[in-house]
């Protein structure tokens, strides 16, 4: 663990779901700083790793860190969602034996305040991708009332979502989320472990990276690659994200896809692309949730292809 500079969340569960891969490819598609794919890859001294991530500042890291694995290791740029599909036409659908994705924004992201992910931070930015072409700053400041009511309704599963709208329409434009926040403050639920402003901030960054389209056509790409023995595993950390993971996980395995009110099953019954290898989902443990508070919202989900 040493030398990496967060710690990655559910490290030793993650290691766990892969522990009984020998051979072939396990994909990565949300590298960071390198966590989870070096422990991978220590533990799984055979397989090859391809590494996704579309933030430069941690290819730039994790180019170094990774660089004692050799050719074991291959790093792509670019949005996850989009790069897996151009791995999974490259390779034999065969050699792929894992994907792992640990959504969200990482720790060392929060702390940097020039990304603007943090409530402290003094820009407006969320970007994921510094490239990228919407920042919080277009969503805070240029967004109708109305659509400013969506994400913070949808994403930020707000509950006075309009009267937030409404106050953010009231004292616009804003340079700063920390501006942001202490303007907003008031407003915000109460009374919870975490700080006032983090649904709020949760809603904006899901918005500017548009964090759950990213899961479901990672998750449709998977779907439509057919992988006859993948093990797929996701982090997600909040309840919108883990929903997509549950319920997608539930249609994989199911045999029977004929309509509710069928009389009888007429599809074939044999439909499932394999089983659900984590019926709740895993959390981290005791000694992790006292060293890293962010694991505490941390779910992981297991889903094993059965094609072959």
């Amino acid at each position: 663990m040493e030398n990496i500079p967060h710690i990655p969340v559910l490290y030793r569960e993650v290691v766990s779901a892969f522990d009984d891969i020998t051979d072939g490819i396990i994909i990565d598609c949300t590298m960071g700083y390198g966590g989870h794919s070096s422990l991978i890859l220590d533990n799984n001294p055979n397989i090859k790793l391809i590494a996704i991530d579309q933030d430069q500042t941690a290819i730039d890291f994790s180019t170094k860190r990774l660089e004692k694995y050799g050719e074991r290791v291959e790093i792509r740029k670019g949005r996850f969602s989009n790069v897996i599909k151009d791995i999974l036409n490259e390779y034999d659908p065969r050699d792929i034996k894992g994907v792992l994705a640990d959504i969200g924004v990482s720790s060392l992201q929060l702390d940097q305040k020039d990304r603007g992910f943090s409530y402290e931070s003094d820009n407006l930015d969320m970007r994921m991708d510094k490239d990228a072409p919407l920042s919080a700053s277009n969503v805070i400041n240029e967004y109708s009332q109305n659509d400013l009511e969506i994400i913070l309704r949808d994403y930020g599963e707000m509950r006075n979502y309009k009267k937030v709208a409404s106050v953010i329409m009231q004292n616009r434009p804003f340079h700063s989320a920390k501006e942001l926040s202490q303007k907003l403050n008031p407003f915000m639920p109460k009374g919870k472990k975490i700080h006032p402003a983090t649904l709020l901030m949760q809603a904006i960054r899901i918005e500017v990276n548009d964090e759950l389209g990213e899961l479901k056509n990672l998750l449709a790409a998977l779907e439509d690659a057919k992988l006859p023995s993948a093990k797929i595993a996701i982090i997600s950390f909040h309840s919108l994200e883990d929903r997509i993971v549950k319920q997608t996980f539930a249609a994989w395995a199911k045999s029977c896809i004929c309509p509710p009110q069928a009389m009888r099953c007429e599809c074939g019954n044999n439909h499932n692309l394999g089983k659900i290898i984590t019926k709740k989902p895993i959390t981290a443990q005791s000694d992790e949730l006292k060293d890293n508070a962010r694991s505490r919202s941390a779910k992981l989900r297991v889903f094993q292809m059965e094609l072959e």
